[in-house]
């Protein structure tokens, strides 16, 4: 009988660990948190040669041709209005960036861009809007250096905001900001 039931609660202890997954998965507010990368808020289809169109003759004009102009004024419109991927609307992620900062005091921020690289959006032309994440943090976030990294948690939203520093597709109200590690 001590055998039997030895052997029993191995079997039970065996279909335990078979069923507890071996890292569970975080939560925030109770939803699963899906980790992202940068491409992963692209289209499959969108290509930064969809932005310049293919044209080859770009790299060719002059800077003060009026050309130039207009086509440096195309390539912002469709920068501005790059397309988004429907489905990551109302999930909850996480993903790794860099703080333009839109508003707040001192050394606090509690809006800012989220951008793929150090830099973006203070050199011109800005990456796409679907590259960049307006980000809310009601508490506000310390930002001791812009060089460095941050993870953002959040609930992230298809809704677009232009400032003169850039356009995003994309919002998200954050719930954890923790600085960058590579996991």
């Amino acid at each position: 009988m001590r055998a039997l039931l030895s052997l029993l609660s191995g079997a039970l202890l065996m279909l335990c660990l078979l069923a507890t997954p071996l890292q569970a998965a975080e939560l925030v507010n109770g939803e699963e948190v899906q980790e992202l990368e940068w491409d992963a808020l692209m289209p499959a289809d969108f290509t930064f040669d969809n932005v310049l169109g293919g044209d080859d003759e770009i790299g060719s004009l002059e800077d003060y041709d009026p050309r130039a102009q207009q086509k440096y004024d195309q390539m912002m419109e469709v920068l501005q209005s790059a397309p988004v991927v429907k489905e990551l609307d109302g999930k909850m992620v996480k993903i790794p960036g860099f703080v333009v900062p839109l508003e707040g005091d001192g050394q606090t921020v509690s809006r800012f861009f989220l951008v793929p690289y150090f830099g973006a959006c203070i050199h011109v032309p800005p990456p796409p809007s679907n590259q960049i994440v307006h980000v809310h943090y009601e508490p506000g976030t310390q930002v001791k250096n812009l060089y460095d990294a941050i993870w953002v948690t959040g609930k992230l939203t298809i809704e677009t905001t232009t400032h003169e520093l850039g356009a995003s597709g994309y919002s998200l109200e954050a719930f954890r900001i923790e600085p960058y590690q590579m996991e």
